[in-house]
């Protein structure tokens, strides 16, 4: 394992509704290094999504520090974050998220344009991500002509792109059928075993247990950080 690429110093995150303030992280402490291969679990209510929001950088702590690739962003503007969330982290969603109207190449090609990339480098890129998640021959495609497994790949592929610090899934099998979510957990292996940085949230036992590590949250606090020893792939 490489150096610490996330690293969280007792982070709370309150909400105010109404009169009265939520406490849903309640002082998280945690490292995850550069090559690690995370599942971020918990029952609802136990602070996991607004974790992973917090991770993914859509929302700020109300007090805390977050390291992320080297960089404090605990107290970065919108703007800046922005920036972060499109060259540091690649995003895949369980709702896939991918435009309707443009091809997978397109798609995948999209994080490029942001990052300021001419055409032909974009493209370039984006047919090397796709052709390494198995989809050479359908980058002409739409969403609407592609499968689900297929649609979560092009995702897959558009989070690759920019060779990000980590790649944040929430819940990425949970619109398949499990032979396609198999297929999808394979596949963050084969990208596992590439050296990126995976964090995979969950709810689901069968699919956490694909990871390496698994750390499990309940009432804000960190209930568990072990590491896996039976994963799939140990018992092959």
């Amino acid at each position: 394992m490489g150096e610490v690429v996330i690293e969280l110093r007792n982070i709370i995150r309150d909400f105010k509704l109404g009169p009265q303030t939520v406490h849903v992280l309640k002082g998280i402490d945690l490292d995850i290094k550069k090559g690690e291969y995370v599942a971020l679990m918990g029952p609802s209510g136990s602070g996991k999504s607004t974790l992973m929001n917090l991770l993914g950088c859509l929302d700020t702590a109300t007090s805390g520090s977050y390291n992320l690739a080297g960089r404090d962003v605990s107290e970065m503007n919108d703007d800046a974050l922005a920036e972060v969330r499109n060259k540091e982290i690649g995003f895949v969603f369980q709702t896939f998220n991918l435009i309707p109207r443009q091809t997978a190449l397109q798609n995948v090609a999209l994080p490029l344009i942001y990052a300021g990339e001419n055409k032909e480098i974009r493209n370039v890129k984006a047919k090397n991500v796709l052709d390494e998640v198995g989809l050479t021959d359908r980058i002409d495609h739409r969403p609407n002509q592609l499968s689900g497994g297929q649609r979560q790949r092009v995702a897959i592929a558009r989070a690759l792109v920019n060779s990000p610090s980590i790649i944040l899934a929430d819940e990425p099998t949970g619109n398949l059928d499990s032979t396609t979510s198999l297929e999808i957990m394979r596949l963050f292996d084969e990208i596992h075993d590439k050296g990126n940085t995976l964090i995979v949230v969950t709810h689901e036992e069968e699919i956490a247990r694909y990871a390496r590590r698994i750390i499990r949250l309940r009432d804000g606090i960190v209930e568990s950080d072990q590491i896996n020893t039976s994963t799939p792939k140990s018992k092959c």
